[in-house]
Order: C-alpha cells, then structure tokens, then sequence
C-alpha cells in the first residue's frame, strides 16, 4: 500500500461523477464564522455539490478567511448571495425541490432512517447556536437530524455540513 500523491488524487477524483452533482443544493443560512463557511466550500467540493446559497448575515466570497479555509474550493463550487429566502424557498419548490432543513425539531427524521422521495433536494444549515431560523423551519418540507449518543447535542456546523452529505450521498451512491 502507498499513499497516492496530489496529482493522482486529483486524477481519480475527476473520473468520478457525484449523484448529489446536479440537483442538490447546499443552503447555509446565517452562519457567522468565515472559517465554518470556508470548511463548507471545502466539502461542498468534496462530495461533487455544484450549487450553494449563502443568505442572511452568511459571508460571501471573496474573504480570505474563507478562502484559507476553503484552501480554495470556492472557485469550484458555484454560490448565489439569496437575499430574500422566503422567495428563494418558494422559488425552488416550484422547481420540485425538497427543502429539507438539518435541524433538531419534534418531527425530525433521523438521517440514517430518511429516504428520499425525490433527487432533487435543497438542505438548509443554520447558525452555529440558534440553529435554523423558525421561519425556514415553516417552509421545510422536512426536517432531519443527526443521530447522536453523546452528553453534547450539537456538531459544530461544519462538521454537521460533511456528516449531512456523506449520508446523504450514500441514499444516491451505488457504485
């Protein structure tokens, strides 16, 4: 066993194609911290995601701060500044999107229970403390959350963002 160089990461990265590629869509929403909005480019990158939404008091590119986080993953993966969510929501639903919200609710679905009816879906992240706003919650289609066993109740976004669309992307992934 040897450990693959750059190039050939990168080589055999690009001969794959993500089933989450051309109709997911990554929302994060009032998230505050620039280095958690650049990690989220990152794993947007990662898992093949070609289209973000960025709204509320959410920094947008270009900052440096996201940039060294993102290690620049941002010029990869398409974003769009949303300045009136409720619209936007809207908007993609009538485009037959599933807006799923990944949030902690009296109705949430555990992630590894869910099953998607459709392959089109729209997954809101929320602030690092407050979690999605109500609002959102409202106009979700649905809610899912991360199953978790331990004395904390919460991941930071980041880290929630690339659980989500791991598991996620195993519903889509069969090869």
């Amino acid at each position: 066993m040897k450990k693959l160089t750059t190039r050939e990461i990168l080589e055999k990265n690009l001969k794959r194609t993500s089933p989450l590629g051309s109709h997911f869509i990554l929302w994060m929403h009032n998230i505050r911290s620039l280095h958690n909005v650049g990690a989220v480019f990152r794993s947007a990158d990662a898992f093949g995601i070609r289209e973000l939404r960025l709204s509320g008091h959410t920094p947008v590119p270009p900052r440096p701060e996201i940039t060294k986080t993102a290690i620049g993953a941002e010029q990869y993966v398409e974003w769009k500044e949303i300045n009136n969510p409720v619209e936007e929501i809207n908007t993609l639903k009538r485009a037959g999107y599933t807006i799923a919200v990944l949030e902690q609710t009296d109705r949430s679905t555990p992630l590894n229970e869910w099953t998607p009816e459709s392959d089109k879906i729209c997954l809101i992240l929320g602030n690092e403390v407050t979690g999605v706003d109500d609002e959102l919650i409202e106009l979700a289609d649905l809610s899912v959350d991360i199953p978790q066993f331990g004395n904390k109740h919460s991941l930071n976004v980041s880290v929630a963002a690339g659980v989500a669309l791991y598991g996620i992307l195993e519903k889509f992934y069969s090869t």
